[in-house]
């Protein structure tokens, strides 16, 4: 009896032992924040390829659709600001609940529709934005010819054309193109070992570049700064401890990158996950449109995004595009811009007016003289000019 608990005892040792290598093993390697999790934390429960849950509000009207599983609890903040909260989800359709305008959002939309300054040339911060997949394989059935392309997915050249618009600005930029396939939930653990590797270089931002799997894409086409591109979404895990600030970043971003470009970014969205953004408050999951949408129009809308990335994390000043809407207005009415160009060729022509005034008063050493010049100009020197072609435009009447 003693000999078979000494045998258990020994037992017991010689696991907790392979635990502790374990542990101290994964230090070493980087990888040690992938145990500190437990395993439901980063289930993503994505749909199959091609099939959607659509959200709805309590009239009945769609709020938006995603290629995965949504649960209570779930909150979409629109581009617009709408906030919403998933009431009750059964298979692919959800009820969400309207909770108001989200304040903080409308708040920084406010206070970058008054940055105006152009932007600085010099960084003020000089530590790089890190870019990487955990789904690898995605790619664009248009452009690709296949949905999938397992360890060299078609979304690399997306986040390819988000490191080129950012690498534009100044800003240094790490892309890790290490693949995590297969695609499944565990990849997300795959993908926490490159995340912890790219912290060594203490980025200010991580982005997990991914795409929709729905099968419309005319759901996140839009022609936006007369381009043709796929709308991004952006994604917040609510399952970690910097959900918070992972969601102001969010909005944040949300913010300036539709007061640049109306309305590239299409929502955020709030799901039951971590998605390794317990590893830096300014962690980000991006989708580029979906698999439906050509690749182009995903490079040229996540381009859009990456101008306002260097402004909100502090890389550069703040920039203003010309002809950007105000935030949450979209520009509706084709003329509108025109009318403003317009307006803006009056005012002018009136300032030349008067300046010209102004200095032929001076110029003439009174009004009295300067009416006289007037007079002789608009008489004597005018007729002289158009007399002659008077007379040859009547003459030709009369010859006809």
């Amino acid at each position: 009896m003693k000999k078979a608990r000494n045998k258990i005892l020994i037992g017991l040792g010689l696991v907790a032992v392979g635990i502790s290598l374990l542990v101290f093993w994964g230090a070493g390697k980087g990888s040690l924040p992938v145990l500190s999790l437990s395993p439901w934390k980063n289930m993503v429960d994505e749909l199959e390829i091609g099939k959607a849950c659509t959200i709805k509000d309590e009239k009945g009207a769609v709020v938006t659709m995603l290629s995965r599983r949504v649960r209570p609890g779930d909150e979409v903040i629109t581009a617009e600001g709408k906030h919403y909260r998933v009431q009750k989800a059964a298979g692919e359709e959800a009820v969400a609940r309207f909770m108001g305008m989200d304040r903080d959002l409308l708040a920084y939309g406010e206070l970058f529709s008054k940055m105006t300054a152009p932007a600085s040339k010099v960084a003020w911060s000089t530590r790089p934005v890190a870019i990487y997949h955990t789904h690898s394989d995605e790619s664009y059935l248009p452009s690709d010819g296949r949905e999938s392309i397992p360890f060299r997915g078609g979304i690399f050249q997306v986040g390819d054309s988000y490191k080129s618009q950012l690498a534009r600005s100044g800003t240094r930029v790490l892309h890790d193109k290490t693949p995590h396939d297969p695609h499944d939930d565990n990849a997300y653990y795959r993908s926490r070992r490159t995340v912890a590797q790219l912290l060594k270089n203490n980025p200010i931002a991580v982005f997990d570049v991914h795409r929709d799997g729905i099968d419309d894409a005319a759901f996140y086409r839009r022609i936006v700064s007369n381009q043709n591109v796929a709308q991004v979404r952006l994604v917040v895990g609510r399952e970690n401890p910097r959900m918070s600030a992972n969601l102001d970043f969010a909005r944040r971003l949300m913010a300036y990158a539709n007061k640049m470009h109306w309305p590239i970014a299409k929502e955020i969205f709030i799901a039951q996950g971590n998605y390794n953004q317990d590893l830096l408050p300014t962690a980000l999951l991006i989708e580029a449109g979906t698999y439906t949408n050509r690749k182009e129009e995903a490079m040229r809308g996540i381009a859009q995004l990456a101008e306002a990335v260097p402004v909100v994390l502090g890389i550069t000043g703040p920039s203003s595009r010309p002809g950007a809407p105000e935030f949450g207005k979209p520009v509706t009415d084709p003329t509108a811009r025109q009318s403003g160009g317009w307006a803006a060729l009056a005012w002018i022509v009136l300032l030349t007016i008067i300046g010209g005034g102004a200095f032929l008063v001076i110029s003439s050493g009174g009004w009295s003289k300067a009416k006289e010049r007037l007079r002789y100009f608009f008489g004597r020197e005018f007729a002289n000019f158009l007399g002659p072609r008077l007379k040859k435009i009547g003459l030709r009447r009369r010859l006809k």
